[in-house]
């Protein structure tokens, strides 16, 4: 691929309703990582390294091709990459998806890790279905080894008010509540709307809900782009980390792989160690204006993927 720059043709939440009509996410299969505080339990210096399927999708669509209609093609790179799982993005509609999904994944040698979701859990009168439909089809994931869900609350184009933030909020920790009945862990996921306004919203949902119940994927380079230092939001919510989201930037650009950069990963990962985190780390790579693209997708999640291990594991 060549080196210009990239102007996504579909943003996130467009490429989750693309996905979510065909595949689920993915999650653990190991019974072990589940015991006690999930995570901290697990053997440390085994990490699992996973791959955000949102950045294969923008790799694709620069090829005129999709995620979906390329599934096993892109569920081989990953494997063939040296990854240990595959995160998608949740079907709360039709939750057989999700099996088929983690169906996918099993036949390809990747384990069922993690879920990615969101949902308008701020209206009232509304947030109680979508929480049902999130934990009918976390049923069904429950049993093919998923232990996770990173669940981003939908934006509405303005912020919250402080009325739709408490209907949010208690959304959240019913849904918590409902994922710990079925020994699943619920990590909230933050993009900029949420990081407005001193991130506002990021510290209500942490401030008015209960560690395990509501706890944290913390997707590093999202929140510090909203304006909250790396090592300020682990001082914060870092016992409250139940999955990473990685991605690197040099000059605020977003870079093609993970590597040096903007954020000091060594910090992150030494902080990583001393608390013993949940070794759930997902390599989320994205284009942008001005990200300069000199290598192919799969060369840039395997230099990711061993930039990871390099730095986090140990």
């Amino acid at each position: 691929m060549n080196s210009k720059s990239l102007s996504p043709s579909a943003s996130r939440r467009d490429f989750i309703k693309q996905v979510s009509t065909g595949i689920g996410l993915g999650a653990l299969s190991s019974a072990a990582l589940l015991a006690g505080p999930l995570a901290g339990a697990a053997e440390r210096s085994r990490i699992l390294v996973g791959s955000q399927l949102y950045g294969w999708g923008q790799y694709y669509q620069r090829m005129n091709k999709t995620v979906n209609e390329n599934l096993g093609e892109v569920l081989s790179a990953i494997r063939d990459a040296g990854y240990d799982y595959a995160e998608g993005s949740l079907d709360m509609n039709e939750p057989q998806n999700n099996v088929r999904f983690a169906e996918q994944l099993k036949a390809k040698g990747l384990r069922p890790v993690s879920f990615y979701t969101g949902g308008r859990l701020h209206e009232e009168g509304k947030a109680r279905e979508i929480v049902r439909k999130l934990l009918e089809a976390a049923k069904l994931c429950r049993k093919e080894g998923f232990s996770i869900i990173n669940c981003n609350p939908d934006p509405i184009g303005r912020e919250k008010t402080d009325a739709e933030l408490k209907v949010q909020v208690l959304a959240l920790k019913e849904l918590g509540q409902g994922l710990k009945e079925l020994n699943m862990r619920l990590g909230i996921h933050h993009h900029t709307p949420e990081m407005k306004n001193k991130a506002r919203e990021f510290h209500f949902n942490f401030r008015n809900s209960e560690a395990g119940l509501v706890d944290f994927c913390y997707d590093v380079h999202w929140v510090y782009r909203g304006g909250v230092l790396p090592m300020q939001a682990l001082a914060d919510y870092g016992d409250r980390v139940v999955s990473w989201h990685l991605r690197q930037s040099r000059d605020g650009i977003w870079w093609e792989d993970l590597d040096k950069g903007d954020i000091d990963y060594e910090a992150v990962a030494g902080f990583s160690k001393r608390h013993r985190s949940p070794p759930f780390y997902t390599v989320e790579l994205a284009l942008e204006n001005g990200t300069r693209i000199t290598r192919s997708v799969v060369e840039n999640h395997q230099r990711s993927r061993e930039f990871v291990r390099a730095v986090f594991e140990g």
